[in-house]
């Protein structure tokens, strides 16, 4: 995306920086009819490029949230609630569904578990009160059980 503040002062700013969704029904629109020439590139590079990764900060958070719910159910087991429950079953179904949609992304998955299990630690640490150091460094669940839709853990042991 061009930066309005570093585009020389002498020239326009195109479509892209006026009108947002003009330039996207007007790039569909070439790219319809094959009028490469018309493209604007640069900026349709990007903003594919931003897609991509907008995909995958998805699926991590949708990880992120499943794992720290999963983390509250075992260690806060007379907290348990059906929303606690909710959201477990709703973040895993727009996981399945991203992967639906994008397959290429369950490759992703292993390379962000970690870090997702490390990051969701220390938010469970801060809802809950508990100590950071009461949850193992790295998480104790498979990626499977942690995308099954039927699995939960046990309470603690």
């Amino acid at each position: 995306m061009t930066n309005p503040l570093t585009r020389h002062l002498d020239s326009p700013p195109n479509l892209y920086e006026q009108d947002y969704y003009r330039w996207l029904d007007q790039t569909a629109l070439h790219l319809r009819k094959q009028a490469f020439d018309q493209l604007d590139l640069e900026n349709l590079i990007e903003e594919i490029e931003a897609m991509g990764r907008s995909e995958k900060r998805a699926i991590e958070s949708n990880l992120r949230v499943v794992i720290l719910h999963l983390l509250k159910w075992k260690y806060q087991p007379q907290q348990r609630s059906g929303s606690w429950r909710g959201s477990i079953t709703e973040h895993r179904i727009r996981i399945r569904k991203a992967l639906q949609d994008s397959p290429s992304l369950k490759n992703y998955l292993p390379d962000i578990f970690l870090e997702s299990y490390q990051d969701a630690t220390k938010i469970a640490s801060q809802e809950t009160g508990l100590e950071l150091e009461i949850f193992p460094t790295s998480c104790e669940w498979t990626l499977q059980q942690v995308l099954d839709e039927e699995w939960l853990p046990s309470g603690m042991l």
